[in-house]
């Protein structure tokens, strides 16, 4: 591993450490995420304590922070498992914020945004996957959890010299959602909208 691969994944972790929903809750005036509501500094927590334009902006942050590391690697032609390690480290970063107390969110924005450089049509496959699942089950979690499973199927499909970094990245994240996935077999998940047909 060069000196320059190290160097991008150190920042590519501060860079996640950066809680764009501690900030942009701050900017709105709203409780601090990490204390109200599910305590998950993330977009659905934020759109839960503030509605939906401050969400947007948590996911957007979200989202830049895996991309811009994993975009300027990918530009300067890092190869695919040194990819995956940016793209892990801007999750990690998310995860574990050494700015915020080590007191992070799930990290399934930034793993997004890490994916995205790979091409539009992995990203529309899996924001279809996240939002159909969403208005289906009602259940933010298990979009996520959905999503990271299909990812590596997806990518391989698409472009399958990627298939490994993704495939690092949904173990993170179904790590860490493993609460959300025992909440939701014992049936305490709460959702976030209403399934359509229990309108």
């Amino acid at each position: 591993m060069t000196a320059l691969a190290i160097a991008i994944i150190i920042a590519a972790y501060l860079l996640g450490s950066v809680s764009s929903a501690v900030l942009v809750c701050r900017a709105f005036g709203l409780p601090d995420p990490r204390d109200q509501g599910s305590k998950n500094p993330g977009a659905t927590n934020v759109y839960r304590l503030g509605g939906r334009f401050a969400a947007a902006w948590v996911l957007l942050c979200d989202m830049l922070k895996g991309m811009i590391p994993v975009w300027l690697s990918y530009l300067i032609g890092i190869n695919p498992f040194l990819l995956g390690l940016i793209a892990i480290a801007a999750c990690l970063g998310h995860i574990y914020p050494v700015f915020f107390h080590f007191r992070g969110g799930k990290g399934v924005a930034t793993a997004l945004g890490a994916m995205a450089p790979i091409g539009l049509s992995l990203t529309g496959l899996l924001v279809v996957t996240w939002g159909l699942v969403l208005v289906l089950t009602g259940y933010s979690s298990l979009s996520a959890i959905v999503t990271a499973i299909v990812a590596p199927l997806f990518t391989w499909w698409i472009k399958p010299q990627f298939t490994m970094p993704v495939a690092m990245l949904s173990c993170l994240i179904l790590f860490r959602h493993y609460d959300n996935i025992r909440r939701l077999l014992d049936g305490d998940e709460k959702p976030v909208l209403l399934g359509w047909w229990r309108r």
